[in-house]
């Protein structure tokens, strides 16, 4: 179909077209990404959906795709799963997770933006494509961009998880690791970008790059029967993602595919690096940046983006935003693993974390259906769990022998 979308300001409203830019020249906000969702009406319906691929293409009708675009990539579409003994844990008859931990191809949601943004790239002409990471985007993009025959430069803080790190090198992107925080990087990136005639997914590229994330909302309305839920617990770094999928429900709101309801946005990070979540706590009109200093760094953005965005969100939805200690992310990782088989790396164990906390100070109802978002793979920061567990001495392959090795942990289970 013809495209029926386009860029304009979140703030004076100006429109701007399709071109690689993220900021308004009259009065430097943001831009977004619009549509004229009455020309889209007549094919993005139920039965068109539900007829797509399995994957996150089945919603191309509004997402900012070139006319004709063709995707190659099967991302998204992860499980949406009841997770009934981690809800009787905290108390909550109808909790559920989506599950990106999954996601295709690189086992986190940044899958989901970083394909949208390729496509723009295709669209601009860049052959060079580059991120300042913290860690899952960089991974996306190196991924992806071998797929499609990019270049990739990606740029990250030098403390970066090993595991996030070789994820990226061993799709051959080039990787610069800088002496500083996210922040820094992306201060650096944002200088780059306007001197090299590069497509960076969250500069340049931002507005096509953030539509992504709407299909985390799209699938989770249609997998829940085309219903929205009460409540829904999103991790937040730069704050684009709990936006988005808010955006993405009104849409489906707006174009009759689910009946209209107040969804509450909760909104989860890490005390270590909370600027968002400060801000809805402490009622402030706009967020006060921090210095990161948590073991959550996939959520370590002291000065996010999208923050103002995230936090008006939150509010008008009637919802709230929490955070959780060091100590009660590695928690949040082992309750989500031990009760749903799902590993998750420290960003799940934030949602997981605040959810509970969430649950616990009353302001999730315990009996509406509420989804915790989990939104990468805990094989990412293995070392953030490493340390709480111990290997047994080995056994010798003998009958006896186990026999007193069980018996021995009987006994010492026993005396815990």
């Amino acid at each position: 179909m013809a495209e029926h979308f386009q860029l304009k300001c979140r703030e004076c409203g100006k429109l701007w077209g399709n071109q690689a830019r993220s900021f308004c020249e009259e009065c430097l906000s943001p831009l977004e990404v619009v549509y004229d969702l009455e020309a889209i009406r007549p094919v993005f319906t139920r039965k068109n959906i539900e007829a797509g691929p399995n994957n996150l293409w089945r919603y191309s009708a509004l997402l900012p795709l070139p006319d004709g675009y063709q995707a190659t990539l099967p991302t998204g579409f992860t499980p949406l799963v009841q997770a009934r003994r981690l809800g009787k844990k905290l108390g909550a008859s109808q909790l559920y997770v989506k599950n990106d931990a999954v996601c295709f191809p690189t086992l986190s949601f940044k899958d989901r933006v970083v394909a949208t943004a390729l496509a723009a790239a295709r669209r601009f002409g860049f052959q060079v494509v580059s991120c300042s990471s913290t860690g899952n985007l960089a991974n996306a993009v190196a991924a992806q961009a071998a797929r499609e025959g990019f270049d990739a430069w990606i740029f990250i803080p030098a403390d970066l998880e090993p595991a996030k790190i070789t994820g990226t090198q061993v799709f051959g992107a080039k990787l610069v690791r800088i002496a500083g925080n996210y922040d820094q990087v992306n201060r650096l990136c944002s200088q780059i970008a306007e001197k090299f005639n590069w497509g960076f997914v969250n500069v340049n590229l931002r507005p096509y790059y953030a539509e992504g994330s709407k299909t985390v909302g799209y699938e989770i309305a249609e997998q829940l029967g085309w219903r929205l839920p009460d409540n829904i617990v999103v991790p937040m770094a730069g704050g684009s993602l709990i936006t988005k999928i808010r955006k993405a429900f009104n849409e489906l709101i707006a174009l009759g595919l689910v009946e209209e309801k107040k969804v509450k946005f909760f909104g989860a990070q890490a005390t270590g690096c909370s600027p968002i979540s400060d801000a809805v706590k402490r009622n402030l009109d706009r967020f006060e940046p921090q210095k990161p200093a948590t073991i959550a760094r996939s959520l370590a953005i002291g000065n996010p983006a999208d923050g103002f965005y995230a936090s008006r969100a939150i509010r008008d939805s009637g919802g709230w935003a929490e955070d959780v200690s060091d100590a009660d992310i590695v928690k949040g990782i082992q309750l989500l693993a031990e009760h749903e088989g799902i590993f998750t790396e420290t960003a799940g164990g934030v949602t997981t974390g605040v959810t509970q906390k969430l649950i616990q100070q009353g302001y999730i109802n315990p009996s509406e259906i509420t989804v915790a978002c989990i939104t990468g793979n805990g094989l990412k920061t293995i070392d953030a769990i490493s340390q709480e567990y111990t290997l047994t001495p080995a056994i010798e392959p003998r009958l006896s022998v186990f026999e007193s090795f069980i018996n021995d942990r009987m006994v010492a289970v026993a005396g815990n």
